[in-house]
């Protein structure tokens, strides 16, 4: 079993770049050598030290992808890297554009609700995953052209808005067609 290096960051990892935008074929495919490389299994005739060493190293694998490949968990790390907190648990400020846009969305999901409007729903959330993309734009600018970590980290408590709404449109259209 080849020496897992937990001292790397999630990027160093899989042998990319620091940065939001990111080849995701690349990470996927860095990715699937490593999780063959330490996998588990492969540590089944080891010692049991080295089979939790091979487990905690699958464990730092798969922990490390799910971080990159989510647009929103990937910008949250950078900014850790960063030393930048994202505040989203205690910094609810938002600009008043944003939370009256806000307030708009959930009024249009609870209509759609009541009147049972699948369509409705279906292109609120087709509007909100276009915001959402935009704002994944925003986040690679600021992160990787302006270092704008404050910038970057309003845009994140954002993005999780936005995923927040986007869950509340699809349980919504999930309860609809049951």
């Amino acid at each position: 079993m080849n020496h897992f290096d937990f001292s790397h960051d999630h990027f160093t990892l899989f042998g990319l770049p620091r940065a939001y935008r990111l080849d995701m074929a690349s990470m996927e495919t860095a990715f699937r050598a490593l999780q063959t490389q330490y996998h588990p299994d492969k540590a089944a005739s080891l010692t049991d030290a080295d089979k939790r060493m091979a487990l905690q190293a699958a464990t730092r694998v798969n922990e490390a992808f799910q971080t990159l490949k989510s647009p929103l968990a990937r910008a949250r790390y950078l900014l850790l890297l960063a030393g930048v907190d994202t505040q989203e648990e205690t910094n609810t400020a938002m600009p008043v554009d944003f939370l009256m846009q806000q307030m708009e969305w959930r009024e249009a999901i609870a209509d759609a609700r009541a009147a049972s409007d699948v369509d409705s729903l279906e292109a609120l959330g087709r509007e909100l995953r276009g915001v959402g993309c935009a704002m994944e734009t925003e986040l690679g600018l600021l992160l990787d052209e302006q270092a704008a970590h404050a910038q970057a980290a309003t845009v994140v408590r954002k993005l999780k808005f936005m995923e927040k709404l986007e869950q509340e449109v699809g349980d919504a259209i999930e309860r609809l067609l049951d």
